[in-house]
């Protein structure tokens, strides 16, 4: 018997008994456990590679934000180091050290 044959069962068994708790939570968490089943299979995560895929993909997703983050740290640096220098290019400008670059 599958999940899908069990299911119907407990559906007619709780309109047969008149729905006692017991019942109507066994038809819940076979519904529920069914449908995780069917999103898995349908998402191509139902294998016994599933797990390490996903753990795989957990890592490139990190990678990915780890480089993400370490590239706009770098272009924020580059873009305080060109201020830095056109301040300096400024002052030496307004104090006339341009005479020391002939």
């Amino acid at each position: 018997m599958n999940r899908d044959d069990m299911v119907a069962r407990l559906i007619a068994q709780a309109a047969d008994a008149g729905g006692d708790l017991v019942t109507l939570r066994a038809i819940v968490e076979e519904a529920s456990e069914l449908g995780a089943q069917r999103v898995l299979a349908r998402m191509g995560l139902d294998d016994e590679a599933a797990l390490s895929d996903l753990s795989e993909l957990r890592e490139l997703l990190q990678a990915w934000r780890d480089a993400k983050t370490a590239a706009w740290k770098a272009v924020l640096a580059w873009v305080v180091r060109g201020a830095l220098a056109l301040v300096l290019m400024g002052m030496a400008w307004k104090l006339g050290a341009t005479g020391l670059l002939k």
